[in-house]
C-alpha cells in the first residue's frame, strides 16, 4: 500500500468532519433565528433575505440539511473504518472506528458547531445561506422525493405535514417578550408597553373616579353657589344634574364660564343651555375598547353607569392615558396622603384608596378582581362592619384597622409579611 495513502484518508476524514459541522451548525442556526428580528433584518440584509426564503419552506430546508449531514457522516464512517483496518487490522477495526468517530463527530461536528450556532444564530445562518440556497436548487429532485416519503409517513402517524407554524403571540407571551428585552428597552418604555398590553384586562370601573368623590353642579342650588362652584373648580369638566347625581342632564365645560359671565343675568336655564350632552358608558367596558370609543366619538369625558343605569363614577381620556404613561400632573395633597410609608416598612392607607393605586404605590400585588377599594377589600374579608379596630391577613399581607367612621373603614395599616423578592418569585 502506498505510504501516502493514510494521509489522503485522514485529509478526507477531516474535510468530511468540517462539512458535517457545517450542516449541524446550519440546522441549529436556522432553527434558532428570531422570526420577528429576521422579518425586520431582511429589509437591509441579503443574508437575512436568503435565510427567510429558506425558512419559508422548512420541510425542504430540514430535508436538505439532513440529507447532506447523513451522507457526509456515512462516508466519514467508511473512511474511519478504512483507517482503522490500516492501524489495528480488520478484526478490531469496526470497534475502534465506531468509538473514535463517535467522539470526533460529537466534539467537532455536533456539540461545538451547534453551541456556536445557538449563541450566534444570525451570524451562522446568514453565512450558511450562501451555500444552502444553491445546494437546495441543485438537489431539489432528491429533496422533493425524500419530503414526499416523509410527508406520507407523517400523515400515517396522524399529523398534518402541511400545518403552518403558528408564530403569533398572545398578550401574556408579549409581556414576557417585553420583560426579557430589558437590556434593549428603557424601564419607562417597558412599563408603557406592559401597561398597553394590560388595558384589555382592566375595565373603566377599575380606574374611574367613584361616585362619592364626584364633584358636580346641582341645578337645584342657587345661582350664586353654582357660579362659585364653576369658577372655583379645579376640574375642566363637571357633570350637571338636577337634585340627584343620577339625573345628569349634561356636562359643563369650564371654558363656557366666560360666555355666562358676559351675560347680563346668569340663570339655571343659561347654564343648562351651555352644557354639552353627557356620554354614558357601562362600567364593564375595557380600557382598550373605551380608548377606541373616545377616539371615534371625539370625546374625552364619560359617565360610568351600572347595569341598572345608576351612575357609578366618571372616567376621562387622561385617566386611561395615565394608565399607560403614568401621572401627567403633580399629585394633589389628597392623593399623597392616601398611601403613607412608615419607617418599620408598613403603610398607612386611606380606606377610599383603590387597590390598583395601592399596588402602583407599593409594588404589591393585592387582588384586583374583587373589591375596588381598600375599604371594600377589608369589609369583604371581615364580612361585617367592625365595632372596633381589628386585624386580618390577605395572602402575604397583614391589615390592621386604625380608624373606623360609621360604615366606612377610614385608615388601615398594612404590612407585607414577605420580602419583595419572595413575592416576585
Amino acid at each position: 500500500m502506498d505510504g501516502s495513502h493514510p494521509w489522503v484518508l485522514w485529509s478526507t476524514l477531516l474535510a468530511l468532519l468540517v462539512v458535517s459541522a457545517f450542516f449541524s451548525g446550519s440546522e441549529t442556526g436556522m432553527m434558532s433565528l428570531n422570526r420577528y428580528r429576521l422579518r425586520h433584518q431582511r429589509k437591509k440584509s441579503s443574508g437575512a433575505r436568503r435565510a427567510a426564503k429558506l425558512l419559508a419552506m422548512p420541510d425542504r430546508l430540514i430535508g436538505l440539511i439532513l440529507i447532506g449531514n447523513n451522507a457526509v457522516n456515512i462516508l466519514a464512517a467508511i473512511i474511519a473504518n478504512m483507517l482503522a483496518i490500516i492501524y489495528v487490522g480488520e478484526a478490531a477495526a469496526p470497534w475502534v472506528a465506531t468509538a473514535s468517530l463517535t467522539i470526533m463527530v460529537l466534539v467537532f461536528s455536533e456539540v461545538t458547531p451547534k453551541t456556536i450556532a445557538a449563541q450566534n444564530p444570525e451570524w451562522f445562518a446568514f453565512k450558511a445561506s450562501h451555500i444552502l440556497k444553491p445546494m437546495l436548487q441543485l438537489l431539489t429532485p432528491l429533496v422533493w422525493a425524500v419530503n414526499k416519503l416523509t410527508n406520507s409517513l407523517i400523515s400515517l402517524l396522524g399529523f398534518d405535514p402541511n400545518k403552518d407554524r403558528d408564530d403569533a403571540l398572545d398578550n401574556e407571551e408579549l409581556k414576557s417578550l417585553v420583560d426579557i428585552s430589558g437590556h434593549k428597552l428603557s424601564e419607562g418604555k417597558q412599563g408603557m408597553l406592559r401597561a398597553i398590553l394590560d388595558l384589555e384586562n382592566v375595565t373603566v370601573e377599575d380606574i374611574m373616579i367613584p361616585r362619592n368623590e364626584v364633584k358636580g353642579l346641582d341645578l337645584e342650588d342657587n345661582i350664586d353657589d353654582l357660579m362659585n362652584n364653576i369658577l372655583s373648580s379645579e376640574y375642566t369638566r363637571q357633570p350637571l344634574y338636577e337634585g340627584d347625581i343620577n339625573n345628569i342632564v349634561g356636562i359643563f365645560h369650564a371654558r363656557k364660564a366666560n360666555h355666562l359671565l358676559r351675560s347680563e343675568t346668569v340663570t339655571h336655564k343659561a347654564i343648562k343651555r351651555f352644557a354639552e350632552e353627557a356620554y354614558f358608558i357601562p362600567e364593564s367596558t375595557t380600557l382598550t375598547t373605551q380608548l377606541l370609543n373616545f377616539k371615534e366619538t371625539r370625546k374625552r369625558f364619560a359617565v360610568v353607569v351600572d347595569e341598572y343605569g345608576e351612575v357609578q363614577g366618571l372616567v376621562t381620556l387622561e385617566d386611561i392615558l395615565e394608565e399607560i404613561v403614568g401621572d401627567f400632573t403633580t399629585n394633589t395633597a389628597d392623593d399623597i396622603d392616601e398611601v403613607i410609608a412608615r419607617k418599620d416598612g408598613s403603610y398607612v392607607i386611606d380606606g377610599a384608596a383603590t387597590v390598583r393605586e395601592i399596588n402602583k404605590a407599593t409594588g404589591w400585588e393585592l387582588p384586583t378582581d374583587g373589591p375596588k377599594t381598600l375599604n371594600g377589600l377589608a369589609l369583604e374579608q371581615l364580612e361585617s362592619i367592625p365595632d372596633g379596630n381589628v386585624s386580618f391577613t390577605v395572602g402575604a399581607f397583614r391589615f390592621e384597622t386604625e380608624e373606623i367612621n360609621g360604615t366606612m373603614i377610614k385608615k388601615v395599616a398594612v404590612i407585607c409579611l414577605k420580602p419583595k423578592k419572595a413575592l416576585e418569585e
